[in-house]
């Protein structure tokens, strides 16, 4: 067996979870189809549907685990599994890499610094990979240590991802709009990392995260709010329901205040 790389002209696009239909609809016909991660051939494409993409894909022949392991420390550290198939093996593969940080972290935290690189294998013999992938994280997830007691709701894990995947956060001396805030759970996010918050909507938000330092609660319709009411912010979140168009015009409003 040889370990020379055979580098593809294409891209693999790891379809986010339960979402690989919509993925589908963004790309032309793959070149293959491994569960979920599809193998487009040509330059690299932007698309919305994806966790994880790999972007420079390379094929390799192995004739043992070790010797697969050994390929693939060869280029760098960092390799995330995906069984697509063959999972017992990927499995013993992944076990003789260097251990991968996939324990839930504590909210903020900053976007790795190391690279993280992406396998499959194709049948017993033969890898695919990328060392060159545009998430940080293993197949493009990490958890985070969820806290059960503070916030009013769940919400506030979508925007601890953002900006987590942003690689920015909200604090102290900035001000944030939160657009149709009830129950609070955004709200409880933006003034735990020390900003001062507004927060809008026409239903009252939780007693807790309106008495927090730095929030202001408005019983409003956000949609009728204008920039010039509120004057100067740093950041705009929105967690209202409205059709996208509505939403694009309300936002640009603010954009360009």
């Amino acid at each position: 067996m040889s370990d020379t790389l055979n580098y593809l002209d294409a891209a693999c696009y790891h379809a986010a979870p339960s979402f690989t239909h919509h993925l589908e609809g963004e790309l032309p016909e793959p070149y293959r189809r491994d569960d979920e991660l599809l193998t487009i051939m040509g330059p690299l494409r932007h698309t919305y549907w994806t966790r994880n993409v790999w972007k420079k894909p390379f094929t390799a022949e192995f004739g043992s685990i070790s010797e697969a392991s050994k390929i693939l420390r060869g280029i760098q550290r960092n390799w995330a599994p995906y069984p697509a198939k063959l999972a017992r093996r990927t499995t013993l593969i992944a076990e003789a890499l260097p251990s991968l940080p996939n324990k839930p972290k504590a909210f903020p935290f900053s976007v790795p610094a190391s690279p993280m690189g992406a396998f499959t294998l194709l049948d017993e013999h033969t890898l695919m990979a990328s060392a060159e992938c545009s998430s940080p994280w293993p197949n493009g997830e990490f958890e985070f240590i969820e806290d059960k007691e503070g916030p009013p709701s769940r919400a506030y894990r979508k925007l601890w991802e953002a900006l987590v995947m942003a690689d920015a956060m909200p604090g102290p001396g900035q001000r944030c709009v939160d657009a149709g805030a009830c129950p609070g759970g955004w709200t409880w996010a933006l003034a735990g990392l020390g900003a001062e918050v507004i927060a809008i909507d026409r239903a009252p938000i939780d007693e807790r995260v309106a008495a927090m330092p730095g929030v202001t609660f408005m019983k409003h319709n956000a949609f009728t709010i204008k920039p010039e009411d509120i004057g100067p912010v740093d950041w705009f979140c929105s967690d209202v329901i409205c059709y996208p168009p509505a939403l694009y015009d309300w936002v640009m409003l603010w954009m360009e205040s």
